[in-house]
């Protein structure tokens, strides 16, 4: 940890990350028309947020900066690859680390590293699967788009709510954090897919005001105390490569896992590189 990332990433520990949070969902979601306009255009011009992409590229008709900050793109802005056993993007975003889950652990900064079994709420069973296996790291920064998406086609086997702190997870906070992802709250979703078990874990962070599914809706708000699971039987939802699975209501970072052998990322694929939904991330293995 550099000088630079210690006064970056120190005070959070004693910041209080849930009341931060919850004051910001406020403010996100006020439909106050002259607060959230303003709020809208200073994000789009400090980060450059490309409204030609939006499907409603008109910020008077967003309700809230929650709307906005959620909005739909235009279709086909983001084509879905369709070269053979493709494995795509879930997310827009930058690779944050991508690579082998060795021997459990799977690698953060250096220096640091976390555990399969940890990230997934410190059920080993549910984690073995993983083991030996390949994951990423996906950030999302305010810039981007926000929905999440299916790598590959999957029916749902669990969701796992997971308590935890609500670090920042910017590169500073990522390079100083030990296990930083394995203690911020999260919600794992876990499917069945044609490459086996697929897992896609949204990690919550300062500022984030709620995760959200496809098929539950909010997860989170309100915090939890303890891990909290749901099984999914005869009636589990299966969604198509590509289709949305969630968001994020502000930013934040999605994790996706593979078993061992079953899944390899493409050579390019790797740390800083700059993705975006759709496109080619790796493939099925055999």
């Amino acid at each position: 940890m550099n000088i630079k990332e210690a006064l970056t990433t120190l005070p959070q520990y004693t910041l209080p990350h849930h009341a931060l949070s919850q004051i910001m969902s406020k403010l996100t979601h006020c439909e106050n028309k002259v607060w959230k306009n303003l709020f809208i255009k200073q994000i789009i011009r400090h980060y450059g947020v490309n409204m030609d992409e939006a499907l409603e590229p008109d910020i008077n008709a967003y309700l809230s900066f929650n709307k906005f900050f959620t909005r739909e793109l235009k279709p086909g802005v983001r084509p879905l690859s369709t070269e053979r056993n493709a494995i795509v993007c879930p997310a827009d975003g930058a690779v944050s680390q991508a690579g082998a889950i060795t021997d459990g652990k799977i690698f953060q900064a250096k220096g640091k590293n976390f555990t399969a079994t940890d990230l997934l709420g410190g059920d080993a069973e549910r984690a073995e699967p993983f083991n030996n296996g390949i994951f990423t790291t996906i950030y999302l920064s305010p810039k981007d788009y926000h929905r999440l998406h299916m790598p590959l086609t999957g029916t749902l086997k669990e969701m796992v709510h997971i308590p935890g702190r609500l670090f920042s997870v910017n590169q500073a906070t990522v390079n100083s954090v030990p296990g930083l992802f394995a203690r911020n709250e999260r919600v794992a979703a876990i499917f069945d897919t044609d490459s086996g078990p697929m897992a896609l874990i949204l990690v919550g962070a300062i500022f984030v005001s709620s995760v959200e599914t496809v098929w539950h809706g909010v997860v989170t708000p309100p915090s939890i105390s303890s891990v909290q699971s749901w099984q999914y039987g005869d009636n589990a939802p299966t969604l198509k490569i590509g289709e949305e699975m969630g968001r994020f209501n502000m930013g934040s970072t999605i994790i996706v896992l593979f078993g061992k052998d079953k899944a390899q990322w493409d050579a390019e694929f790797k740390a800083e590189k700059t993705v975006k939904f759709g496109e080619l991330i790796g493939r099925v293995v055999g």
